[in-house]
């Protein structure tokens, strides 16, 4: 297996995906718009890049691979049309694109990935990739990211309220983002658009207490005023394309 992974992005989801792939016998490149991981990738055998869509710099090496893996937070659709460009005249065969549940708008009901999207920069973004036939893109649609050190107590700070309290939660963690997108490559399950979130949807109010209180052992306040918007992803589409189970999927007896 010689197949070569260009991640842009290696933060909190990157830089793991990256180490884990290369454990897998992937040959990989990562980047940042710095070089504050580049110690890290080369003690892990990731080649490094500094990378940033924004402004010119020549990516040709960087993207000479395989595969792209875009997992970055930038939204401005200039910046992504001069990637693209890059991509045509690169070796890249296949892009994952991390997106969001967030281009869902709040139906209080369940959404699949049939739904319409909001008139948002990302689900723009999404559709320059998904129309774009130089290459194969599958689109995958994290919920709220979590796990080690990225803690849902820290989502409610101490001065705000829940909000939405009778609303549900859509999250995923860490360990399963990276073995969905592992799945993905290796499945080659590509120009696909994938909702991924955990199987589980507690509401808001008596998740969000149990993560407070395991951080700061005081009960959050709760507005119970609020108009309680929601929406229920639903990740049968995944869980049936891919054969995937997950491995943290009840998020009351969630640990992390």
């Amino acid at each position: 297996m010689n197949k070569t992974i260009s991640i842009l992005g290696c933060g909190w989801l990157g830089l793991p995906l990256a180490i884990s792939l290369t454990k897998k016998g992937y040959n990989l490149k990562g980047s940042n718009t710095t070089d504050r991981n580049s110690k890290i990738f080369k003690n892990h055998n990731i080649k490094p890049y500094i990378v940033n869509i924004g402004t010119y710099n020549d990516i040709t090496d960087f993207l000479t691979a395989n595969v792209l893996i875009i997992a970055i937070t930038n939204k401005n659709s200039t910046d992504f049309n001069r990637l693209i460009a890059n991509i045509e005249k690169s070796t890249i065969e296949n892009v994952i694109f991390i997106s969001s549940t967030s281009v869902y708008p709040n139906t209080n009901d369940v959404v699949t990935e049939t739904n319409p999207t909001q008139n948002t920069p990302l689900a723009e973004i999404e559709n320059l990739f998904r129309t774009n036939t130089n290459f194969n893109t599958t689109i995958v649609r994290f919920a709220g990211l979590f796990g080690y050190n990225r803690k849902p107590g820290n989502f409610i700070k101490p001065d705000k309220q829940i909000e939405n309290p009778e609303g549900f939660i859509n999250l995923i963690h860490q360990d399963d983002c990276i073995n969905i997108i592992e799945k993905i490559i290796t499945t080659n399950c590509w120009n696909e658009t994938l909702n991924a979130c955990a199987d589980s949807h507690p509401k808001r109010k008596e998740f969000y207490t149990k993560e407070v209180l395991k951080l700061r052992n005081e009960k959050p306040k709760v507005n119970e005023n609020s108009l309680n918007e929601y929406k229920i992803v639903s990740n049968e589409k995944l869980k049936k394309l891919l054969q995937y189970e997950f491995k943290v999927n009840n998020l009351m007896n969630c640990n992390d």
